[in-house]
This record gives C-alpha cells, sequence and structure tokens, in this order.
C-alpha cells in the first residue's frame, strides 16, 4: 500500500487525468502527467509533468523512476508504451485489460467466454466478409472498427440499401466488426472499483441518454428492477475479477425488455474511469477519482453510497459550457469545467450535477 505523499503517473492529459489528479489530492498523493499535448488541461493542476510521446522509450523510463504507480486516463496506449512502463513500476490496471479493450472484436469474445450475453457479432476483414456477415446477422446492423473508435467515431450503419463495399470503405479499409442489432429500451451503465486485494465496490447502475453519438446524460439510479441491477453489477465483478483488474472500470449495457423481462447484454468494457461516473464527483460519498487513486495505490476502497433520492448529470458540450454564470447562480447545480482553452462543436468542456432530495 502506498502512503500519502507518494506520486502516481497518469498517461495522459485530459479531463479525466485532471480529475483523477484533483482527487488524489484530496489524499495527499501527488500525480505526475505524462502527455504529447502542451495544453492539456490535466498540466495545470498536477505535481509534475512530462511532455512527450507516448513512444518516447527514455521519456517513458524517467517517468517510470519518477513514479510510484501508473495508471492512465484513456484505453489506447500502445502495447510498446505498457511494456516499457512494466519494466520499472507498476501498471495498474495491468496492460492485458488494455490489449483486450482496444481491439473490439477480442472484448466481445473475452465477454462471451465469461458466459455473458453480447451483441451478436462478426469478424469483418473485407467487403466480401462483410457481405458474408450481413447475410448471417441481418440488417440494420452496425459495422465499427475494431480499434480507435469512440462517441460515435469509427462505425456506421449498415441499414437496406446501403452499398456494403461503400460502408467498409468508409472505414478506411481497417479491420471491423460487425455487430447485429440489438432492440434495447435503455443504456446503463456499472462504474465499479476493484482493488490491490481483490476487493469489489460497485455504484449504483446509471441510466444514460446520448445525443449524436455523445453522452448526453446520466441519472443514478437507473429505472431498472433490483434484479436487473444486480445481475449488472454481477456481471461488472465477474469481467474484474476474471481480468485481475485492479482499478475504476466502466461496463456498458443494454437493457432490453422481453416477454420474459427485463434482460441485459454486455455492449462495451471501459477501462478507466468513465463519463457516465462523473456523477460520482458530487453524488456519492467516494468519487469514482478518488476510488480509482485508491485502488492503483493499494489502499482501501471508499463507500459508493449515494446521495439524495437521485443524482442527474448533463454533459456540457462545445458552446454549452458559456452558460457557466448562469449554472453558477443555480443553487441546485454543481458545475465542473474542464479548463480547456478552446469550445468547438461536440467537445465535452465541462459537465453540472444535481441531487434531488
Amino acid at each position: 500500500m502506498l502512503s500519502p505523499g507518494a506520486t502516481i503517473g497518469i498517461l495522459g492529459g485530459g479531463q479525466l487525468a485532471r480529475m483523477l489528479a484533483l482527487a488524489g489530492a484530496r489524499l495527499g498523493l501527488k500525480s505526475h502527467v505524462f502527455s504529447p499535448v502542451a495544453d492539456d488541461p490535466a498540466f495545470d493542476v498536477c505535481s509534475a509533468r512530462t511532455r512527450a510521446d507516448f513512444l518516447d522509450e527514455a521519456a517513458l523510463a524517467a517517468f517510470a523512476d519518477a513514479v510510484d504507480v501508473v495508471t492512465y486516463e484513456f484505453e489506447n496506449v500502445p502495447a510498446r508504451t505498457a511494456e516499457v512502463l512494466e519494466a520499472h513500476c507498476p501498471v495498474r490496471p495491468n496492460p492485458k485489460i488494455l490489449a483486450l479493450t482496444q481491439d473490439r472484436l477480442i472484448e466481445k469474445q473475452f465477454v462471451r467466454g465469461l458466459g455473458i450475453p453480447t451483441a451478436d457479432f462478426a469478424d469483418v476483414s473485407d467487403a466480401g466478409s462483410l457481405a458474408r456477415a450481413v447475410a448471417a446477422l441481418g440488417r440494420p446492423s452496425i459495422l465499427k472498427t475494431r480499434r480507435f473508435g469512440y462517441d460515435g467515431k469509427g462505425q456506421t450503419h449498415i441499414r437496406e440499401g446501403v452499398d456494403l463495399a461503400q460502408a467498409f470503405a468508409t472505414l478506411g479499409g481497417a479491420p471491423c466488426i460487425l455487430e447485429g442489432f440489438v432492440p434495447f429500451v435503455k443504456e446503463v451503465s456499472v462504474v465499479a472499483a476493484r482493488g490491490v486485494d481483490g476487493s469489489f465496490r460497485a455504484y449504483d447502475v446509471c441510466e444514460n441518454v446520448h445525443e449524436h453519438h455523445i453522452l448526453a446524460t446520466t441519472t443514478a439510479p437507473a429505472a431498472i428492477s433490483e434484479a436487473t441491477a444486480r445481475q449488472a453489477i454481477d456481471m461488472a465483478r465477474a469481467i474484474a475479477q476474471d481480468a485481475d483488474y485492479v482499478g475504476v472500470l466502466a461496463v456498458e449495457m443494454f437493457v432490453v425488455a422481453d416477454a420474459q423481462g427485463e434482460r441485459l447484454v454486455v455492449n462495451e468494457i471501459a477501462p478507466r474511469v468513465h463519463n457516465s461516473g462523473h456523477w460520482t464527483l458530487d453524488g456519492a460519498v467516494t468519487s469514482q477519482f478518488e476510488q480509482h487513486m485508491r485502488a492503483v495505490a493499494g489502499m482501501p476502497l471508499g463507500s459508493t453510497r449515494r446521495h439524495g433520492r437521485q443524482v442527474v448529470m448533463r454533459n456540457l458540450i462545445g458552446a454549452d459550457a458559456d452558460t457557466w454564470a448562469g449554472i453558477l447562480a443555480d443553487d441546485g447545480a454543481c458545475l465542473h469545467l474542464y479548463g480547456k482553452t478552446e469550445s468547438r462543436p461536440g467537445r465535452k468542456m465541462g459537465h453540472v450535477t444535481r441531487i434531488l432530495d
């Protein structure tokens, strides 16, 4: 277990790293942020910084030697980066989960291997295999690149009349996965943490609404049955245990309602703190950011108890953040701005949380 005064190395310098560094400071933990981007917002609040490319091995080695443990704010860390860092200090979560979640096909196979439902899927390597996959899974379906997709990027819908060769070409000819359509009634996620000692704590299952492929609101708890909520948390626990995971993760799921009632289908795993967990900053005893820093430092996990009857988080996207003065004047609003210097459409600039009694 690390003690107050220890230094946590964070790969990436965006808003998640910024909130991790702020949460760590509450526990007396220092943060050293590594990022190639000069104006990343986490640089404003950390105790040390390294600006270098993620494949600069000399910079990585020096960074690792200066910290006690390394974690990251995003999952698309090059495999070589993790290898270099692991030779010098612990990396948490472990690189195994990075490799697993960087490839949608491998991730789906892993989840299915645990006996957890996912959408039907097929490997797509060219236009011919896409045609065969569509014949098997039908339309509508979704074609996604196996790697480097988020917030609706790297994917296209396969509907009636869509030219398959053109659809494959629009994604650059990259290796893809075709996912069958899931007739869901809502999207939920489980944000949970697993400690070095195997301890596990989950927050209330939360309900997510997306607009233009970007998370717009998260509400905790989700409007699902207690049995469904327990099942969702059990699925997240099984994933974390099998991957020997340390830290906070989010498991995104679809809720499907049929004659038998509610059932869950896992969509994606995010091996990091997650946008749908931002409500915990104001709405839970221990925020997801403090929880993650506790976990990677080997400290005891904190309480995940929710404040209030309901907590609602809304993202501030682009010009939404320009309304900050009105939000501050609202006695029921908790405003978080990320310190980004440029506002542009589709960019997450902050969020606002409201706790309902």
